[in-house]
């Protein structure tokens, strides 16, 4: 397995480490999320125009003819920069259910729109009782003609506030909690009867709750086979979980190296802290922490394209992974700065407040102990057969 990066993905690493030194400083990222946007559409363009949108996906698509590990460099320099714009929901999440499952007159209508920044998606799966299962689904579609007519809330919808579209799961048939009968429609956020409630999220990111009222979409907006929706949105939340996991790796190498930073230069009994050997330990632990994190990353990127069991264990693998050493990094960051580690005006406690949330996105660590626990039991029983 060949774990070197390419020249593209190189000068893509390179380019946008400069970017966001040079105009996404911690003042300037906190201007943004302050603002009543809470995003800068002008970066956004800007990442457009260096190809970053584009670099996930296919030269057929119009893309760069990148995957996964392009998606994996960009979100951990984003993750570097606590970037806030929507790259996990619009390119990864968006683009993905279009890559993988969109038909040829969807992706010519909608791919070019998202690699070139006009276009925002937001992946609306999860509901307020469902927590982290994605068949768990009340939001219904009703056949009508040729049409199909929505209706549900949606919960935590990242990205939402600034999306153009909407990729919605919805129940065309079943029980609520059935694997079977779940849908996968393209919605206009301008579509008459949407209704979202907008807010900032304790990290500095926006989401929405979206309310869907008697929405009419034709039945061209359905992305893949009727009620069998379900896989594919499965395999789309673990391609956000390792994109996401990048950036938690990013967020941590540089929480690390900012508490490494002031550990050497804060001083208690007249010499810096950083000579306390009990700070040292946690210090060399914190970047054990970032560097399992990394490897876990590696692994679930290059298995994204495997079998399906395959594919979610590398998920729930890392994302436990990320989630424990999050919360570690985190907190010992917290721990060696002291009271102001967790003020407002200082970076680290944004690092933190991330990395707390990142492990909540797309099932904590508890709920992939069990998912994995379960995977594995499914794995042994079937080869006792």
């Amino acid at each position: 397995m060949d774990f070197n990066f390419t020249d593209e993905q190189n000068m893509i690493r390179d380019s946008l480490s400069r970017l966001i030194r040079e105009q996404y400083d911690f003042e300037t990222r906190r201007a943004a999320v302050n603002s009543e946007s809470g995003w800068r559409p002008e970066m956004w363009a800007q990442f457009a125009e260096l190809g970053l949108l584009a670099a996930p996906f296919s030269e057929d698509d119009g893309g760069l003819g990148g995957n996964a590990v392009d998606a994996m460099v960009v979100m951990e320099e984003f993750g570097k920069g606590l970037v806030i714009e929507p790259f996990v929901p619009s390119v990864v999440g968006g683009g993905g259910f279009l890559k993988h499952g969109g038909s040829a007159a969807q992706k010519e209508e909608y791919l070019a729109g998202i690699i070139g920044g006009e276009m925002v998606f937001a992946v609306a799966a999860s509901e307020p009782q469902s927590r982290f299962s994605m068949s768990d689904v009340t939001t219904t579609a009703r056949a009508n003609g040729s049409s199909y007519v929505l209706n549900g809330h949606k919960a935590v919808v990242m990205g939402a506030p600034w999306a153009t579209h909407l990729v919605v799961t919805a129940r065309t048939s079943g029980n609520q909690r059935d694997t079977d009968g779940i849908s996968v429609f393209i919605v206009p956020k301008t579509a008459s009867g949407v209704v979202t409630r907008d807010y900032p999220t304790v990290d500095g990111f926006r989401a929405s709750e979206v309310y869907f009222e008697n929405v009419e979409v034709s039945g061209d907006a359905m992305i893949g086979e009727e009620g069998k929706g379900l896989p594919l949105v499965e395999k789309i939340r673990d391609e956000m979980i390792a994109a996401t996991c990048a950036e938690a790796c990013g967020a941590m190498q540089v929480l690390h190296a900012q508490t490494l930073e002031y550990a050497k230069n804060r001083k208690q009994f007249g010499v810096p802290i950083s000579t306390f050997q009990v700070l040292q330990h946690a210090m060399v632990d914190m970047f054990v922490e970032h560097q399992q994190s990394v490897s876990m990353t590696y692994q679930v990127t290059l298995r994204l394209e495997e079998d399906a069991v395959t594919r979610m264990k590398a998920a729930s693998a890392a994302k436990v992974q990320i989630g424990n050493s999050g919360r570690f990094v985190g907190q010992n960051a917290v721990q060696i700065h002291g009271g102001m580690g967790v003020t407002d005006e200082l970076a680290a406690s944004h690092y933190f407040k991330r990395l707390t949330m990142i492990d909540s996105q797309f099932g904590n660590v508890d709920y992939h102990l069990r998912r994995y626990t379960e995977l594995s039991g499914s794995e042994l029983a079937a080869a006792a057969e």
